[in-house]
Formats: structure tokens, C-alpha cells, sequence
């Protein structure tokens, strides 16, 4: 998940602890949050304070240690991490380009979104990031096949080969 400086913070802060606390051991929960500098120091205390008293253990970059000195500093190996629990991964970034970079070098090509009411940004979003489903304003947790009208699912592909996405069998 990406909080863009355009973001509305009220509406991020609800989509990021759906994405996160609603069922954290499912393959679309959020993993990582990935916050815009500009926005941080208003965004990130009240959204940290609310996933740790959800019970949510923080593991963050040093400007996101800064907001929050209680949370564990994030390793190598949290940013890749499918936790599959209540564990998140947070960092500050110095704009999309960052963002999209780190989407890049760590993601899972499971799910990936953005929060952001910039069109342009929103756009560029969907056409760089190489998921199975790109969101715009909306929780990873939609990237389920029934939420995708699709049924019961069988599995998620992630790969190249053949079908990309949700595959489902239909009634």
C-alpha cells in the first residue's frame, strides 16, 4: 500500500487498517505501507497509534522509528516478508518514484494500491506496478475472488505463464 502526499489521510487511514487488521493471515492482507514524506508526520502517528493498539508490532524505516521510537527497526528481510499475521512493515518514502522502486524490488506481483486523489499519479500506478491487481482508493483485501464476482478461489497466480489473477470456479 502506497499513501501518496494527495492522499486523503482520512479515507487512507480506514483502507489501511482494513487491508491490515481486518484478516491478517490471508494472502491479501497488507504487508507493507509505504507512507510519502509529506505527508507523514501528519498521517503516521495517529495511523501507528491504531495498528499498535489493534495489536499490530510496527517494523520501520528510521524516519518511521522517529514517529513511533516503540516499534522494532524493520531488516533487509521485512520488506519482502509475507507475515501473514499482525506484523507491518512501514516506510517513508521521498515520492512515487521511491514508492514504485521498492513496489518493484520487493513485491510479490500479488496485490499492490494506492491512496491518492491525483489522477496522473493514480494512473501512473496502475500502469507501472506489474501485480496481479493494482488498486486505486481501495483495500488489498478486495483482490479476493468472490469480492471479484469470480466464486470460491483455487489459488492466486502470480507468475507469467498462462492466466494472471484470480482463478475461480464458477457455479
Amino acid at each position: 500500500m502506497y499513501v501518496d502526499e494527495f492522499a486523503d489521510l482520512t479515507m487512507a487511514a480506514e483502507i489501511c487498517f482494513n487491508a491490515k487488521v481486518q484478516r491478517p493471515a490471508v494472502c491479501n492482507a497488507m504487508e507493507t505501507m509505504l507512507v510519502h514524506e509529506r505527508v507523514a508526520d501528519a498521517f503516521l502517528p495517529t495511523m501507528l497509534k491504531r495498528f499498535h493498539d489493534a495489536g499490530v508490532e510496527i517494523r520501520g524505516c528510521p524516519k518511521t522509528l522517529a514517529l513511533m521510537p516503540e516499534a522494532k527497526a524493520a531488516e533487509p528481510s521485512d520488506w519482502p516478508a509475507e507475515f501473514l499475521d499482525l506484523i507491518l512493515a512501514v516506510r517513508v518514502v521521498k515520492g512515487l518514484d521511491e514508492a514504485l522502486d521498492h513496489i518493484e524490488t520487493y513485491s510479490s506481483n500479488h496485490t499492490e494500491a494506492i491512496v491518492t486523489n491525483n489522477y496522473d499519479r493514480a494512473q501512473r500506478f496502475l500502469e507501472e506496478v506489474n501485480s496481479s491487481v493494482v488498486l486505486v482508493n481501495a483495500s488489498t483485501r478486495f483482490n479476493d475472488g468472490n469480492q471479484l464476482g469470480l466464486g470460491a478461489e483455487i489459488g492466486i497466480n502470480t507468475s507469467k505463464l498462462h492466466a494472471f489473477g484470480p482463478w475461480a470456479w464458477q457455479s
